[in-house]
């Protein structure tokens, strides 16, 4: 059998257009929004003729296929690649590429370990690690903002709140990119970031052994579990470069996207230095306007229907989040930033069994940050213009001139 980009080729279904646009390319990688809108105006899915797989963006389409476990599985692996019909280049991940019954058992230990109390516990840190770096960077005035705040602040709290004992900023950024890229075809992102494996993914693995954390971490919370027999010592290691790789590349996006968006919108952050409790939904809002996580694909496990069109067993699916975020059919002005707007139902931390799991923990990242700079923050200004790094699941930013007076 001879397999497209590591999955199962298919022909269009019948109703269903075919499209030779790249959504992994550089170009609609840097301004997906345009991508997104013509994805939507086309149906409820099309044919990706690249890649013999199918697309959706439609709200709707999206939820279903992507909250669905039943019929579209992520134990296929949530990028291109079918891990029933060829290996990954790693052990696939015991929380985010399994499904029910495994996955309730693994998810039960993360849940555990990121209780609302240690989250809770974690708050007061957060903040004062957030204060103490805008400060610094309000004193500073210009700065690239992916690099001084975006990636340092995530890098810098959340290991500690693991328990890692060596943190490495580079490393951990890296190895996000490697994670993340790697669900997309073999194009030169893509080998770009996995070209850094040898000297990444033994330095996580070592970090992330029992013996490297500390005892009162969220680390050792997972690492207990194995010793009440709720999964196996090395499933616990799993987990933990599991919470790591996804807790990091995320955070450090989300927060990059807020003070981008902050500061397209300076009516926007006028609002949120009249009121700072408003942090939480303008990170809220981010999400759903930048969708961190651009896109993953479902794998249909039997022949069902969607929207009317058939889908064969075995098509993978790829699950446009950031097009679903933006659907006017769901959200009103679905393109305006509106840090007050009601954001329930936005899909950027998924939806169904496979919801984030250390969404509350990212999201206690963000509110600081954002508390931060309302406090501190009289105007966020653009220095230069905002570049957008190309990932074949992330929209993140490469780099981010501002001025903070």
């Amino acid at each position: 059998m001879k397999l497209v980009h590591g999955h199962l080729p298919i022909d269009a279904p019948a109703g269903v257009q075919g499209w030779d646009i790249d959504p992994y390319s550089p170009e609609v990688q840097a301004d997906p929004v345009p991508y997104y809108a013509q994805l939507r105006e086309r149906g409820p899915f099309s044919y990706l003729t690249r890649y013999s797989m199918l697309a959706c963006g439609r709200y709707d389409v999206v939820r279903e296929v992507f909250s669905d476990h039943e019929r579209f599985v992520s134990s296929r692996g949530v990028g291109v690649q079918d891990f029933a019909l060829e290996e990954p280049w790693r052990p696939h991940s015991i929380i985010l590429e399994v499904d029910p019954p495994y996955h309730n058992r693994t998810r039960r230990v993360l849940m555990r370990a990121l209780s609302p109390k240690a989250v809770a516990d974690l708050r007061a840190y957060f903040l004062d690690e957030a204060r103490d770096l805008v400060s610094d960077l309000v004193a500073q005035g210009e700065f690239e903002a992916v690099e001084a705040l975006a990636e340092t602040y995530p890098t810098r709290v959340f290991p500690k709140a693991v328990g890692m004992k060596l943190s490495d900023r580079r490393k951990l950024v890296d190895h996000g990119s490697m994670v993340f890229n790697a669900l997309g075809p073999d194009n030169a992102q893509r080998q770009t970031a996995m070209a850094m494996g040898p000297e990444i993914i033994p330095w996580v693995m070592e970090q992330c052994k029992r013996e490297n954390l500390t005892d009162d971490g969220i680390g050792a919370a997972i690492y207990a579990s194995a010793d009440e027999e709720l999964v196996s010592e090395a499933e616990a290691g799993m987990l933990v470069r599991s919470l790591l790789s996804a807790g990091i590349d995320t955070t450090v996006t989300g927060i990059g996207n807020a003070v981008w968006t902050l500061s397209q919108n300076p009516e926007q952050f006028a609002a949120l230095r009249a009121d700072p409790s408003l942090a939480m939904g303008a990170f809220d809002e981010t999400m759903r306007l930048t969708s961190p996580v651009a896109a993953f694909c479902r794998t249909a496990c039997v022949d069902t229907e969607v929207a009317g069109i058939k889908i064969a067993e075995g098509t993978k699916i790829l699950c446009v989040l950031g097009a679903a975020n933006l659907d006017s059919a769901k959200f009103e002005e679905a393109e305006r930033f509106d840090i007050k707007r009601k954001t329930a139902g936005h899909l950027a931390l998924g939806v169904g069994v496979h919801m984030c799991v250390g969404q509350n923990i990212a999201r206690a990242e963000g509110q600081a940050i954002l508390t931060a700079i309302a406090e501190q923050v009289g105007v966020i200004e653009p220095a230069g213009d905002a570049v957008w790094r190309p990932n074949n699941a992330m929209h993140a930013l490469e780099s981010l001139p501002v001025r903070f007076g």
